[in-house]
């Protein structure tokens, strides 16, 4: 099959991908059939990958200050900066913060020189905000950081419980292969989750349980087992140890915590301690939180004891957020381990590392985890701080502090492809290759090893992030110990050193790799070794514990740290939607990926709604003890009264009053360090702005508001706009918001309903318009996206004329299908099923995740029928 072969740069599904570049600059992007994590499917973030591709925005030259400067000079200058802090302040005054976006050979060439020769463990990674839990309660359990099971445990489970997880807009090729196996062999699902997600549309069962309380839900489900005569006695006897202590502690908490209809919680002890093959698959919800080690542990209690791991259809299942998350903890990227799974704390790992790096100096102790890294960069202890492919000034907790640290900081590098909140509070920004164009490997959530192959030429004076840092360790006098020559080198040398850690008795071994053809490596699931080759873990025992036995911990379910008080009564609940990914220095380029939440939102219950007066589509103000934003009202039962959810996405740069983890607080779990980002206390009142407006564009907006958020469409831009004062003269501000000033101005004013109507126009053609009144403006906005630029003075109805066709907001992304076309259909045509609708639309048939508003969509239809 033509096309180059490489792995999708988003979560950690890992999909393979096949591109076919034009020569221009833009590529076709398809799903890889041969993949195993994907067999060909993609999800409408990958689907779109093509339109993500071109270089509007790139960083391409060193930038020292303001001015771009020459890659000598950027370097020279990154490596005398650290070298000095290291020279006055020793080697923990220097840190790096790394990211899951960036591939293994990067992630093990700073690994190697922040750990092996600069000596210091202050070396942590965005996926400390994600997966760290996870890792924790994996080595508390297993003795390692094991997954151990693989993706083909969804096709053959016969009961799947969801926790924390909304699948469906997070891992929506994972969704689809759950949806697969249900149709074709009547999976059980379950949903535990405060908030009903898109995930739902499938639950059998959905748990909404009280904010927190997932710990308890497992321990009673413990307690279940044993006293149902369904704990595997043989296998606890040969393979665990802790049983009785863990069951004591399960025993002693109340499953009255979860805040549960009896009946819902008798029927799911029911299917869970009766049905064989149960896969438990957790994500953020589980993760994020103040107590997410424990939460892991009590899940990998339930499968330890029944034995429900290891063997084909049942296991616990950590799904990662990130593209290469699992590559990061592989190769030892968070601030407590070494690369390939061995202790920092061990004596015998750290001289086998340092052997084998042959390296000047090996930290003894762990380094500063991702909040306590950024508290010590506030405090004036770091001096010099490498940000490479993460935006902390956004997605940390407490942003708005990290961001204040970071500017504080007396020295700060930052590798990136774009410009973000974060590369303009830096002394030097590093042009970094961006996905196309860089060459490497990565690993998802099931152990399965990918390549991400190049397809385009690295533009402007843009560098692979393991030949800077290379270049950094040669100026500071390491020069022969980061000699490769391509990426490929480095993951040879990674490569080996797992073999020392297999000979150490270690999980993660892929020596076999070593003399491996790099550039035609296929998807390849570890451990590859002389002994073993993939496969699951633990069916049999084995665990890298010192006896070999996996541990049961006693787990005391504790519910969120922050407690809810009448000047912040609400818990607010972050995550993320189903076309964005993190922040959006990607996906935002995309115009069809923008079409279908344009901004950033709350969720908020209907009663909560009325008691404070927050009407649809206006404005609230929502603080918190760390900060403040505004977000749009988005009234709806999928949250509990007295909760919120919010989107995490948005940045300074697309909606600066939308930062979301300004919100947050820095409270982290005491194992693992993961932030709490899902149980933060805030408060919320109507911004009742003196107007509101919407903006669209030709050409770029520079908009000036109380309130605005900005995006791409095909022909331009669009912005969502709230002020608190109207504007003197609205012609001025529509050209300063435009950049129009010498554009014919043509107005249309009602002062009986104080609504503005203006557009910008040239040669008969409107290049922009703004909308204005007091209230949410009401209008087509897809018509009008599509139409500026080409419609004249006629745009200013904001409708569509006769014979015009306005298709709604997308709800299907992949086919681009909005909602007016689909309510149309489902009217003419009598269509009673999703799949019906993808008959007649294909809307749903790709990556599938818009299948719940599809469903939506046609109960609505049903209930006003009745």
């Amino acid at each position: 099959m033509s096309g180059v072969r490489t792995t999708c740069p988003y979560c950690g599904v890992g999909c393979g991908v096949l591109v076919t570049p034009d020569g221009a600059g833009n590529a076709s992007v398809k799903g890889d059939p041969d993949h195993p994590a994907n067999y060909g499917r993609l999800c409408s973030k990958g689907t779109a990958l093509g339109e993500t591709l071109g270089l509007e925005d790139r960083i391409l030259t060193p930038v020292i200050g303001a001015s771009a400067a020459s890659w000598d000079a950027a370097l020279d200058l990154v490596a005398d900066r650290f070298a000095t802090a290291i020279r006055e302040h020793g080697p923990d005054s220097v840190a790096f913060y790394l990211s899951g976006q960036m591939l293994t050979e990067d992630y093990y060439a700073a690994n190697k020189l922040i750990k092996g020769y600069i000596g210091t463990a202050n070396v942590d990674t965005n996926s400390r905000l994600c997966m760290a839990s996870s890792v924790a309660g994996h080595k508390r359990a297993f003795g390692a950081d094991t997954v151990p099971g693989a993706y083909e445990d969804l096709d053959q489970a016969d009961l799947v419980v969801l926790v924390g997880s909304n699948l469906a807009w997070c891992h929506p090729v994972l969704y689809q292969r759950l949806v697969a196996a249900k149709k074709a062999r009547g999976t059980k699902v379950v949903v535990v989750d405060p908030r009903r997600t898109a995930t739902c549309d499938i639950a059998d069962l959905h748990l909404a349980l009280a904010s927190g309380s997932d710990a308890a839900l497992f321990n009673a489900a413990l307690v279940a087992l044993a006293d149902r005569d369904a704990v595997d006695e043989t296998y606890v006897a040969r393979h665990v140890t802790g049983f009785d202590a863990a069951l004591a502690s399960a025993r002693a908490s109340d499953p009255a915590m979860t805040g549960l209809p009896v009946s819902d919680l008798a029927m799911f002890l029911d299917w869970f301690t009766t049905t064989e093959r149960v896969v438990t698959v957790y994500s953020q919800g589980i993760n994020q939180s103040s107590s997410g080690t424990d939460k892991v542990n009590a899940i990998l209690n339930c499968h330890l004891a029944s034995g429900r791991i290891g063997r084909p259809g049942m296991g616990p299942f950590s799904v990662t957020g990130q593209p290469n998350a699992m590559g990061g903890r592989e190769v030892g990227g968070l601030a407590n381990m070494l690369a390939c799974h061995l202790e920092l704390e061990n004596p015998a790992h750290r001289d086998a590392v340092q052997g084998f790096w042959n390296s000047p100096a090996m930290p003894d102790k762990p380094g500063l985890k991702a909040v306590e890294l950024f508290d010590a960069v506030a405090q004036g202890q770091i001096k010099a701080l490498w940000v490479i492919h993460t935006n902390p000034a956004v997605s940390m907790p407490d942003a708005d502090a990290v961001a204040r640290a970071i500017k504080g900081c007396d020295f700060v590098v930052v590798s990136d492809v774009t410009q973000t909140d974060t590369t303009r509070l830096a002394d030097v920004i590093l042009p970094a290759t961006a996905w196309g164009e860089k060459s490497g490997t990565v690993t998802n959530s099931d152990r399965t090893i990918s390549r991400q192959r190049p397809f385009l030429p690295a533009p402007g004076q843009a560098r692979d992030d393991w030949r800077m840092i290379a270049d950094v360790a040669a100026r500071m006098g390491w020069c022969d110990a980061f000699g490769w020559s391509n990426a490929g080198d480095v993951f040879a040398e990674y490569a080996a050193l797992s073999g020392i850690a297999g000979d150490l008795g270690r999980d993660f071994d892929i020596s076999g790799l070593v003399q491996a053809d790099y550039d035609a490596l296929p998807p390849t699931r570890w451990p590859v070794s002389a002994q073993r080759q993939g496969g699951r873990f633990f069916a049999q025992g084995g665990f890298f514990t010192p006896d070999q036995r996996a541990r049961m911990l006693p787990i005391t379910p504790r519910l969120p740290v922050a407690k809810t008080a009448p000047h912040y009564p609400f818990r607010l609940n972050t995550g993320r939607v189903r076309d964005q990914w993190h922040t959006m220095t990607r996906t935002a380029l995309s115009p069809r990926l923008n079409q279908h939440i344009a901004e950033p939102f709350l969720e908020i219950h209907p009663d909560d709604a009325a008691t404070l007066g927050l009407a649809p589509a206006t404005l609230a103000r929502v603080t918190s003890p760390q900060g403040a934003a505004i977000l749009r009202v988005a009234i709806t039962d999928r949250v509990q009264r007295g909760q919120v959810f919010a989107p995490m996405h948005w940045t300074g740069e697309t909606a600066p009053t939308g930062r979301v983890d300004a919100l947050v607080a820095a409270v982290t779990a005491p194992f693992s360090g993961q932030p709490e980002s899902k149980a933060s206390v805030v408060a919320l009142t109507a911004l009742s702005p003196a107007w509101y407006g919407f903006a669209v564009s030709v050409g770029p907006q520079t908009p000036d508001a109380a309130y605005w958020a900005r995006a791409r469409h095909a022909g331009g831009w669009r912005s969502e706009l709230a002020g608190t004062d109207v504007p003197d003269d609205w012609e001025a501000y529509s050209r300063a918001l435009f950049n129009l000033p010498d554009a014919t101005c043509l107005s249309v004013e009602d002062r009986v309903r104080g609504t503005h109507r203006l557009a910008l126009m040239e040669g008969g053609r409107t290049l922009a318009a703004l909308f204005a009144a007091p209230d949410p403006v009401q209008l087509a906005r897809g018509h009008l996206a599509a139409q500026v630029g080409q419609a004249g003075a006629a745009l200013l109805a904001g409708r569509p004329g006769a014979g015009m066709v306005d298709p709604g907001p997308t709800i299907c992304a992949c086919l681009n299908v909005g909602l007016n076309t689909i309510t149309a259909a489902i009217a003419a045509q009598n269509l009673i099923s999703v799949e019906d609708i993808g008959t007649a639309l294909q809307a749903g048939t790709s990556c599938g995740s818009c299948r719940p508003e599809l469903a939506a969509l046609l109960a609505g239809r049903l209930e006003a029928a009745e």
